[in-house]
């Protein structure tokens, strides 16, 4: 029974941050925010990489909702959860997103 746990707690951790704002902004790739922002039309045309993951996930908000681009399935109140994770997680990584700011600029959608 407690291995059945820990695997759904696993899962679920694993689910949490493949959809995180910030992991899709500061740990993969650019080209990775770029398209799953184009997937749901968002008229964002670049984030700023400080505060990068809340930037993104608004972004995504204001993008027409799909089910195959939204890692929640379209349900904003979810979304809203992650954006304050994001945060969280933005400002412990405030440092880095700084640096990465002076050095590359914005993050590029277009």
């Amino acid at each position: 029974m407690k291995k059945v746990l820990w695997f759904t707690f696993i899962v679920a951790m694993a689910s949490l941050l493949i959809g995180c704002g910030t992991i899709n902004t500061v740990v993969r790739d650019d080209s990775v925010a770029r398209r799953d922002l184009s997937r749901v039309s968002s008229p964002c045309a670049t984030i700023p990489r400080v505060y990068s993951g809340v930037a993104y996930n608004i972004c995504t908000l204001r993008g027409k909702p799909s089910r195959t681009s939204l890692w929640i399935g379209g349900v904003p109140e979810l979304m809203l959860v992650d954006i304050v994770l994001s945060s969280a997680l933005d400002t412990v990584i405030l440092p880095y997103t700084i640096y990465e700011q002076a050095l590359e600029g914005n993050l590029d959608l277009e």
